[in-house]
């Protein structure tokens, strides 16, 4: 039966998929770690602050950029892709 059935590992949360993980989170990191914290609570409120300072319009292209993401995926067969 060897070769007879091809079977693919699908990841269902793909990080290539997930707008948090290819594009907020680095916006996040960029504006919230600019400058070192001291503890935990600085740390969440330079978050809350970047997530806020995030536009609406920023967001929509992260989201429009979707399809093409997606196709990027499906032409890399699930692999990666930039």
């Amino acid at each position: 039966m060897s070769g007879l059935h091809h079977q693919r590992r699908v990841t269902p949360r793909s990080p290539d998929l997930n707008p948090l993980d290819y594009s907020v989170w680095s916006i996040l990191e960029e504006k919230a770690c600019a400058k070192p914290h001291t503890n935990v609570e600085s740390l969440k409120r330079a978050l809350v602050k970047a997530w806020d300072e995030i536009s609406v319009e920023t967001l929509k292209k992260i989201v429009d950029d979707f399809p093409k993401r997606l196709k990027a995926c499906v032409e890399a067969d699930g692999g990666h892709f930039e």
